[in-house]
């Protein structure tokens, strides 16, 4: 199966929690339809991406990066890449990548869907954000990437004002499904 079919079925199938992320599904759904490339950085109107917000092995806080240029504190996240096969593998592979944790757990999703406007086409394109959660083991030490200014751990419910919404939302989702398992 294709990354593209597999996002389908992914979008197709996820049980939206608010009404705006029901149109953002048909929306993503829409453009995936549209673009053959829709999941790739190439699609000039946009292109799906996965995020994932890293927990602590006890849910409490919330790995962000500093990202260079939102200048802003955000989880981690990004493009799709040749290699993955779904959207569990971006978001998987980034989180790895741009935290420097190994063995991070991922946690049943998506959990939320973002669209946001970014640099990667000049003015701007949009990502369009399938987003998850992930728990890191105890005891481990994040290391910054080229990636990112700075990575830091703050409490769920202390993310600085140098972030948004949609950052607090998936984190407060990601803490609730880890406390249900």
């Amino acid at each position: 199966m294709s990354l593209r079919a597999h996002a389908q079925g992914v979008l197709s199938a996820w049980a939206a929690p608010t009404a705006q992320e029901e149109i953002l599904r048909k929306e993503f759904l829409d453009h995936v339809h549209a673009h053959e490339d829709a999941m790739w950085r190439e699609c000039v109107p946009g292109h799906l991406t996965a995020t994932t917000a890293v927990l602590s092995h006890d849910g409490r806080r919330v790995l962000l990066t500093l990202h260079p240029k939102a200048g802003m504190w955000l989880p981690m996240g990004g493009h799709c890449e040749p290699g993955d096969t779904s959207l569990e593998d971006v978001a998987l592979r980034e989180a790895t990548e741009e935290s420097g944790i190994p063995g991070l757990r991922l946690l049943p999703g998506p959990l939320a869907l973002d669209r946001h406007r970014v640099w990667c086409h000049p003015p701007h394109s949009h990502h369009l954000d399938v987003e998850y959660g992930a728990v890191a083991p105890a005891d481990v030490e994040a290391v910054i990437s080229d990636e990112s200014l700075d990575l830091r751990w703050f409490p769920v419910e202390e993310i600085p004002e140098l972030s948004d919404e949609a950052t607090r939302r998936l984190a407060r989702r990601a803490r609730e499904v880890m406390r249900s398992l």
